[in-house]
């Protein structure tokens, strides 16, 4: 039986979740404002590549012809993270990884390490998901570099992909992200997981929105998306897609920092 600090640690941890992520909700919401958003789709990024080369990684994958699709996964690693791993190997699919630094990467550290050693890519979601839009330049530039040195002093890559908290961003962000090398990667489908602990409700909003090209956002945070993900990775395999990191998705392109990508 689990002990009362670890039933309090799991429970702050989700409410600690929740709170920082329940205004997530709408993307558009989220990006409001007044500078107007411009993003690239994974489709004109390889058309702008041409010809050239091919993904790499869990296999090699080239999206200009397969169906692909990326998971991602926002604001780890938690204690679910293991189970996640142990679940993407079993099945061979690959992730891409929006890690949060305070009380994530400098608690687990091991995970961190793990998703890189098993080949996902692991990118960065700010040290304490402040709002950026909210943040002075250097508050943004200290939220954004932190996370990279630890993540690449554990794993020996240095990010080149950032997700911003809540997808809110604007001229000030894209500009200390073209600074510090980091592309921003936004999602076109979402379950909405910080709002359920059901499984079922997870799995159907994933497929009920997932397209050729979709960037996925779960939250392995919480307790109801890792067991929804064996079900989703199954049916979305039985539909033709094949799952690949975000580079991947773009490649033979490359994500450009600076740029929105979604």
């Amino acid at each position: 039986m689990p002990s009362l600090t670890s039933k309090m640690t799991k429970t702050g941890t989700r409410l600690r979740g929740a709170a920082i992520l329940a205004a997530a909700a709408s993307l558009t919401l989220a990006l409001s404002g007044c500078t107007k958003l411009e993003t690239s789709s994974p489709s004109s990024v390889r058309g702008e590549a041409g010809s050239q080369g091919r993904a790499a990684g869990f296999g090699t994958v080239d999206c200009r012809r397969a169906k692909c699709i990326a998971l991602t996964f926002d604001a780890g690693p938690s204690e679910n993270s293991a189970r996640l791993l142990d679940i993407l190997k079993e099945k061979q699919v690959p992730a891409t990884f929006f890690l949060l630094g305070k009380r994530h990467i400098d608690t687990y550290p091991e995970l961190v390490r793990r998703m890189a050693a098993e080949g996902h890519e692991v990118a960065s979601h700010t040290w304490t998901h402040q709002i950026l839009t909210d943040a002075e330049p250097d508050e943004i530039r200290e939220e954004l570099e932190r996370p990279n040195k630890e993540i690449e002093r554990l794993t020996g890559q240095r990010p080149t992909l950032m997700r911003p908290p809540q997808g809110r961003t604007n001229d000030t962000v894209h500009d200390i992200c073209r600074e510090l090398g980091l592309a921003e990667v936004l999602w076109s489908v979402t379950a909405k997981d910080y709002t359920t602990d059901d499984s079922d409700l997870i799995t159907e909003r994933v497929l009920d929105q997932s397209s050729r090209d979709g960037i996925i956002l779960l939250h392995d945070i919480y307790d109801g998306t890792v067991p929804a993900v064996p079900g989703i990775i199954d049916a979305l395999k039985k539909r033709g897609y094949v799952f690949v990191t975000v580079p991947q998705l773009l490649a033979p392109g490359k994500a450009e920092p600076g740029k929105v990508y979604r």
